[in-house]
């Protein structure tokens, strides 16, 4: 699943974020509020986890802004608060479950689970764009029907590009996501695993597909748009 995390302790985060990307998931992370809502208003998420007591904006209030715009998104209250008020109050401005602190992570994982089934996006194992299909679950990608023998990396590159099509994807947020860096090493890592991705997926003389945003970072671009 696509999870984005909005917590403003460090450790914690870091402990979520760690636990859930060994579970396979993708994660962003936010330390606030107003940057956990511009994640979620440029990203789909398949749940949101948003901690309540956040600096400036709480976590009920960013609860009922997402819900009045209108997204559906399931999300999980994470709170150190664990009265009945607080917990009724959170159901009640949108949210769908909630954790109290200190937490057993298998619990956070099963409850997570259970708000992703919640969500239509969880059930499609499979990711299509233009003629290409991904099979996350078999690990399998086709184009126009013809396997291809990607790496885990080339894999996880493609994933990311393919879960927001039309979005250019910041070389950041390829690290984060691919790699787990927080930061560039300033090394040609993501053009070289990004070369190799395009002449298997060019192969045949296919139409190009990812496109380089000089600079920035890549998209994905159907071939009749280019």
């Amino acid at each position: 699943m696509k999870i984005l995390v909005v917590e403003d302790d460090t450790r914690v985060a870091a402990f979520i974020n760690r636990g859930l990307r060994e579970e396979g998931h993708v994660v962003d992370v936010s330390g606030d509020a107003e940057d956990g809502l511009s994640h979620a208003y440029v990203s789909q998420y398949d749940v949101i986890v948003i901690d309540v007591m956040l600096p400036g904006k709480s976590g009920f209030k960013m609860t009922s802004e997402l819900r009045t715009k209108g997204d559906l998104t399931p999300i999980l209250i994470l709170t150190a608060k664990d009265s009945r008020q607080d917990v009724v109050h959170g159901l009640d401005v949108g949210a769908d479950d909630y954790l109290t602190k200190p937490f057993d992570f298998a619990e956070l994982l099963a409850r997570l689970r259970a708000l992703g089934r919640r969500n239509p996006r969880v059930e499609e194992s499979v990711l299509r764009f233009a003629d290409i299909e991904m099979d996350r679950m078999r690990h399998e990608v086709r184009r126009a029907g013809r396997p291809l023998d990607l790496t885990p990396t080339e894999f996880k590159l493609l994933e990311v590009l393919m879960r927001d099509p039309g979005r250019v994807v910041r070389r950041t947020e390829i690290l984060d996501r691919v790699w787990g860096m927080a930061f560039d090493p300033g090394t040609s890592l993501i053009d070289v695993h990004m070369a190799h991705l395009r002449k298997k997926l060019e192969a045949s003389s296919r139409p190009r597909v990812i496109n380089t945003v000089k600079a920035v970072g890549f998209t994905l671009s159907h071939p009749d748009t280019q």
